[in-house]
């Protein structure tokens, strides 16, 4: 009888496990090093793979919009280091895409040919593949919690605009006390949390005039883009 592989998944509002990596930007000790800072760690499946340099063409071209919001970028593979360095060069020398070339990666890609961290967070998904990292991606903030969790299968691309948008969501929720609705972007309205009744709610709010109720569990109120924007981006 064959025995089922376990899979063991971090969860969230876990702290994020730790492990200590070989990158192509030098050793890291995660989650230490990155305390006081959001880190979007990534997998993908191989390196020299078309999906995968579409998606790093993507990340590292949005690097530094993702660093104006207090985030550093963590991929990991389980390819070794030398390939890592060959395949990020190739990028760099020969692949242009959609507008995008000499696209330089800079932040650290792991080395992971045990697959030691793959494992720890989940990410080899026997049904999928039991030699290839699943495009996983954790969100950790700057406590070192695991605050989201993605999972995408080996053929399907990540959408960055909902990288991006997850990540500014996250922060507002945190900053300003409050849940985001479906499908929401800085400038939409935000849900108040249900206070008991939306009576009670308004008792609460400083500004009476920005809440709506459409029951007693379910007010919204105003956040406009640049309050959400102001308070969140690093100025320079």
């Amino acid at each position: 009888m064959e025995e089922k592989q376990v899979v063991s998944m971090p969860r969230i509002g876990e702290a994020a496990p730790e492990f200590k990596a070989v990158t192509t930007q030098g050793d890291i000790n995660f989650p230490d090093d990155y305390k006081g800072s959001w880190v979007i760690l990534f997998s993908h499946p191989a390196d020299f793979t078309p999906v995968c340099t579409s998606e790093f063409m993507t990340f590292a071209t949005m690097e530094d919009k993702f660093a104006e919001a207090n985030c550093k970028l963590v991929g990991l593979s389980v390819d070794g280091l030398y390939s890592h360095i060959a395949w990020l060069r190739t990028i760099k020398d020969k692949i242009e895409y959609k507008g995008m070339k000499d696209v330089e990666v800079k932040f650290p890609l792991i080395e992971d040919i045990t697959m030691e961290v793959a494992k720890k967070y989940g990410m080899i998904q026997p049904g999928e593949s039991s030699t290839k990292a699943v495009r996983a991606v954790f969100y950790v903030d700057p406590k070192g919690v695991i605050r989201t969790i993605l999972y995408y299968p080996l053929s399907l691309g990540r959408n960055f605009d909902e990288l991006y948008r997850v990540l500014i969501a996250l922060q507002a929720a945190d900053k300003f006390s409050v849940a985001m609705p479906a499908d929401w972007r800085p400038g939409d309205d935000v849900i108040v949390p249900t206070a008991g009744s939306c009576g009670v709610a308004k008792e609460r709010m400083e500004s009476k005039n920005d809440l709506t109720c459409y029951d007693w569990f379910f007010c919204t109120r105003k956040l406009g883009k640049d309050q959400v924007m102001d308070a969140i981006l690093k100025k320079s």
